[in-house]
Order: C-alpha cells, then sequence, then structure tokens
C-alpha cells in the first residue's frame, strides 16, 4: 500500500515515534526489574520489542480513507490504539486502556522483498474508522506498535489518510 498523492481534500498523517514516552515506559520496566517489584494489577509493560507511537490531528473532522505502510524486509508489525490521554506525569499504561481492533502487516521471510504486504483488511478497514472517530474528540492519539518476526522500526513507513469532511 505504498504511497499514492493524496487529493487536496485529504489528509495524511504519518505515524511517528514519541521516543520520549517509549523511554519513560522502558525505564518503568527497569526500575521495576531493578527493584524486584511487581507490575500494577492491570499494568501493561513495554516489551522490548516495542515502541509507543502518535498520530497528532490538525482536524477533527475526518472520515477514513485508507493506509500507506512499507516494510523494507520481512516481518509482523502490530498496531494498537491506546485510549489513554498521556499527561505530564506520564500515568502507567493499564491493558483496559488497549482498543480493538488491531492492525497487523506483514510479510512472511519466504516471500520475495519487493513482494505485497499482507494484511487484514477488515480489521485495518475497521481499526481506520476507529481512528477517525477518536480524532473527533483528540487531537493527539497514542498508539503501541509491536515489532515482530525480524521486523524494524527503522524500516518501517506507516501513515494513515483521511478526508477532510466539510
Amino acid at each position: 500500500m505504498d504511497g499514492a498523492t493524496a487529493p487536496s481534500n485529504t489528509l495524511v498523517l504519518v505515524f511517528k515515534e514519541d521516543h520520549a514516552l517509549t523511554e519513560m515506559m522502558r525505564l518503568r520496566v527497569s526500575s521495576l526489574q531493578r527493584l524486584g517489584q511487581k507490575r500494577q494489577e492491570g499494568e501493561r509493560l513495554l516489551l522490548p520489542h516495542e515502541a509507543i507511537y502518535r498520530l497528532d490531528f490538525p482536524n477533527q473532522e475526518l472520515s477514513f480513507s485508507r493506509w500507506y505502510f512499507s516494510l523494507a524486509a520481512h516481518g509482523r508489525v502490530t498496531i494498537t490504539g491506546i485510549s489513554q490521554h498521556w499527561t505530564p506525569d506520564l500515568t502507567h499504561l493499564m491493558t483496559r486502556q488497549l482498543l480493538e481492533p488491531i492492525g497487523t502487516f506483514w510479510r512472511s521471510a519466504e516471500d520475495p522483498e519487493d513482494s505485497p504486504l499482507k494484511w487484514l483488511e477488515a480489521d485495518m478497514q475497521e481499526f481506520g474508522e476507529r481512528i477517525a472517530e477518536l480524532a473527533k474528540v483528540r487531537k493527539v492519539m497514542y498508539f503501541l506498535l509491536a515489532f515482530k518476526d525480524g521486523a524494524e522500526a527503522a524500516n518501517l513507513s506507516c501513515s494513515v489518510e483521511f478526508t477532510l469532511d466539510e
């Protein structure tokens, strides 16, 4: 689903890693390990192959159009929306704040590197529509991206296109 040029009544938003928030969540994990403590009831700790990304919405009246993603090499990427609004105190991520459905796209190790990515089309459609709905009440939304089966953040390009509602 690599990128075509969007018409003028559309908005393409790129998923950007929130390095500060990802690092803060990694520090939480290492702090718990160092102190020999357990996570809070229902707390979702960041795993080593995960990072927090964000979308900033300059416009709240959006309708989902399509996804643009590319992944150099093989691997699997899952994108999970997070219902939480992060505040300066960086409250902990709780499992109940992870939204359904999740978006998943991949290229198997046996697939040629120039083969198109595979994805669960119905889930990706519903996920895009859910993001558009949440954009109506948010200026920013956070996402948990997991890189598996050889996928790496450096090899990922991911954005979502919306139509501007008039």
